[in-house]
């Protein structure tokens, strides 16, 4: 009996260790990946040519970095490796299986498997505040971008807003590669940290990094400012400037041209919509996320979840997650069980759970943003639509669900199928309604989740 064909969607730290456990069993695991250079976000690799000491890019994550780049070239012979490649849809195919829908250096190819392992990782969540849209502001993930893959920064003054340990982090990369950064802007006030430090002690040598790059900032002389509000980016045709208000209530200005913001991250689960997999809500990260197992399996049995694309937990949980999840494949198709490195994988994935929840608690949901967004605020950036269309139509034509609100006002229909402004927009409705989020639903996921050439789907 022939192998099933095992295609791992994500080539980041999850997806990785998922296809070196299934090549050393023996498997030739297809593994698809929209960047060209295999190592994720968290440890993205400059294009050929434009690389830097690793020491540079990713500091004290380097030599996990430079072990996963080392490891992914070791595979590439051993597996089928599809770099540069969108898996735009998914669908069911009889009697079992699935069939991808992927764009790539050839174009379109539709690829046939018979098990998935969903590694699709995560992206930034984005809420609107003033300004926005401007030409100028980023999410950090796109600030983190320009910096790793191109060399460059975001501005020539650069501002940092948002919550969540990406925050000092990309605030010490830019500092560090010599940008001139003029704010970092916590819109989290200080008290949950501080009230958070006991349990994030749990995991010390993971809690002094983040303290590190905190008092490295500091002594750069970086301006951060914890519990601002108000945020506000001024410009008419791109950034000039960044108003906001400090915790004392204080209003200040601040002239710059680049702007990164976001919110903390969400899952990238739409290929796991599609793959049929069950989804339920996480109401201390608010998002709706496929259900996984300990193990790694989905509700689907033939789908298999790892990283941050089934729950945020970053790129260490990725990784053991992505061992654990291709050993309970292995299992589930009759190959022997190693239970010893089982057991070792649950112990530590148990561990970074607890250190995950006190994160969590140090950076609560920043619902006075959510708040303060005006009517005339746009939310999904794709069809125009604004804050006000989005709280008429609860009011006015009884949409009280996400996807009849997608239907009244076009919410989340235009090329990034809601994957930036589903979030808001829920959270959005729910305020107005004055239900808790988790009872406004998500919306649907349906192909195509990338964009693509419209050429393709025909």
């Amino acid at each position: 009996m022939a192998d099933p064909v095992v295609a791992i969607v994500g080539a980041g730290p999850a997806g990785l260790r998922a296809a070196q456990v299934l090549a050393e069993a023996g498997l030739r695991p297809l593994l698809v990946d929209e960047g060209h250079r295999a190592g994720g976000q968290i440890y993205r690799r400059p294009p050929p040519g434009a690389e830097r000491p690793a020491a540079d890019l990713y500091g004290f994550e380097a030599g996990r970095a430079t072990a996963l780049h080392d490891l992914a070239d070791a595979l590439a012979p051993r597996i089928d490796y599809r770099p540069g490649t969108i898996v735009w849809g998914l669908s069911g195919r009889e009697p079992a299986g699935f069939d991808l829908d992927c764009l790539g250096p050839e174009g379109h190819d539709r690829i046939a498997a018979d098990r998935l392992v969903l590694a699709t990782g995560a992206m930034d969540r984005t809420l609107p505040f003033p300004g926005w849209t401007l030409p100028g502001v980023f999410t950090l993930g796109a600030a983190q971008i320009a910096l790793k893959a191109q060399g460059m920064a975001i501005g020539r003054r650069v501002a940092l807003v948002g919550a969540g340990p990406l925050l000092p982090l990309v605030a010490h990369q830019y500092a560090k590669a010599g940008a001139e950064v003029v704010a970092v802007l916590d819109v989290t006030p200080l008290k949950p940290k501080v009230m958070a430090a006991p349990r994030l002690a749990a995991m010390p040598a993971t809690l002094a990094k983040g303290v590190w790059y905190t008092l490295r900032g500091a002594l750069r002389g970086l301006p951060v400012r914890p519990g601002v509000r108000a945020v506000a980016v001024e410009g008419t045709m791109q950034v000039e400037a960044l108003s906001f208000e400090d915790a004392g209530g204080r209003r200040h200005r601040i002239a710059c041209d680049g702007v990164g913001a976001s919110f903390g991250l969400r899952s990238e689960a739409q290929a796991a919509d599609l793959a049929g997999c069950r989804f339920a809500f996480d109401p201390v990260t608010r998002q709706w996320q496929p259900e996984r197992s300990a193990q790694g399996r989905a509700s689907h049995p033939h789908v298999y979840l790892a990283g941050d694309g089934s729950g945020i937990g970053g790129a260490d949980v990725a990784e053991l997650q992505g061992e654990r999840t291709a050993l309970t494949l292995l299992a589930d198709l009759g190959r022997p069980r190693d239970a010893a490195r089982e057991a070792r994988l649950d112990r530590l994935l148990a561990r970074q759970a607890r250190f995950r929840a006190a994160l969590e608690a140090a950076y609560p949901y920043p619902h006075h943003i959510v708040e303060s967004i005006a009517d005339d605020e746009i939310v999904c950036r794709c069809e125009g639509i604004t804050a006000g269309a989005l709280r008429r139509a609860a009011t006015e034509r009884d949409a009280s669900e996400m996807n009849r609100l997608k239907a009244l006002t076009r919410a989340g229909m235009g090329r990034c199928q809601g994957r930036v402004c589903g979030h808001a927009a829920a959270e959005i409705l729910a305020h107005h309604l004055r239900v808790p989020v988790e009872t406004v639903g998500r919306l649907r996921g349906q192909a195509p989740i990338k964009p693509i050439p419209l050429r393709e789907p025909a």
